[in-house]
């Protein structure tokens, strides 16, 4: 493999024609150069110069190679100019909710895509455990649930939103403005192993006598979505989450709201750009919902 050193050796005798002027040029001695040029000669395996008193003139092989040696050169400048130019990219670690829909992490990823010179680290998590990274400084910024305790004063809310049933579209109470705990006794049900009301949920069936039949359980929103489009079963579900094949109907006296938004550790850690594209999208996707907040 040819050095970048030895090629702009040889441009520089060719430019000047002495090696001398050469050696000066590059900041070398002449002596060093010349071990330089004969390194280049050695490695090509012809003569590139005929040597004399007065000039060092190409060979034949040496002009061929002089215009390769040109464009290489060229090259390898372009490379250096642009990198220059380049400006490193701020790299945003971004806490996201575990129980957001997929498709609202999309938009997200999406809205923070155009902003130059930011690139966005997606950590899912539970509400607890973005707070805790976020005091380990193990991400910047939490699309999270209002906290409680010492965080609650760094969370900016953004928008609230209800919870719900989430039916098959051919369910026979699909269409109804509501449905009582009791009219889902013989259903059979999908549970959220993630649902930050898995305990208030089930209390609130129990209390009414309602004790179904459990088909699945899954962290994944997306597969019990998909089940439930399925008409394998029903699910609560906060009102965010709207897909095709899945009616969403509210529940009776089951009133909980929560609240969603943004959670720093210092309110200049993240550039405004961002923080306004999240809050853009969360205020847009869950103003959209089915229930409108709570």
């Amino acid at each position: 493999m040819i050095e970048r050193y030895l090629l702009r050796y040889f441009l520089a005798v060719v430019e000047h024609g002495n090696f001398t002027r050469a050696a000066e040029s590059c900041n070398v001695t002449q002596p060093t150069l010349s071990v330089g040029i004969a390194r280049l000669e050695e490695s090509v395996g012809q003569r590139l110069f005929h040597r004399s008193n007065r000039r060092v003139d190409l060979t034949p092989t040496g002009a061929q190679f002089a215009e390769h040696a040109r464009r290489i050169e060229a090259q390898f400048n372009l490379a250096e100019v642009a990198m220059k130019q380049r400006q490193p990219e701020a790299i945003i670690r971004l806490g996201v909710l575990a129980t957001l829909p997929t498709s609202m992490v999309a938009d997200i990823a999406k809205a923070l895509g155009g902003i130059d010179g930011i690139r966005t680290e997606f950590v899912e998590g539970r509400a607890s455990e973005l707070q805790d990274r976020l005091d380990a400084a193990r991400i910047d910024l939490a699309i999270t649930t209002e906290p409680q305790g010492r965080l609650r004063d760094s969370f900016e809310p953004v928008a609230s939103e209800g919870y719900g049933l989430a039916l098959p579209a051919s369910h026979p109470l699909a269409e109804r403005t509501s449905i009582a705990a009791h009219e889902l006794a013989d259903n059979v049900m999908l549970v959220r192993r993630h649902c930050e009301l898995l305990t208030a949920t089930s209390q609130h069936f129990t209390a009414r006598g309602v004790r179904p039949f459990f088909a699945a359980r899954s962290r994944s929103d997306d597969r019990i979505l998909a089940l439930v489009a399925a008409g394998v079963g029903v699910t609560v579900m906060p009102d965010c989450f709207v897909v095709p094949g899945v009616a969403r109907v509210p529940m009776e006296d089951f009133t909980h709201v929560r609240t969603l938004g943004v959670l720093m550790r210092e309110a200049d850690a993240v550039p405004e750009a961002v923080v306004a594209r999240v809050r853009g999208v969360l205020a847009e996707r869950i103003g959209g919902a089915w229930g409108d907040g709570g």
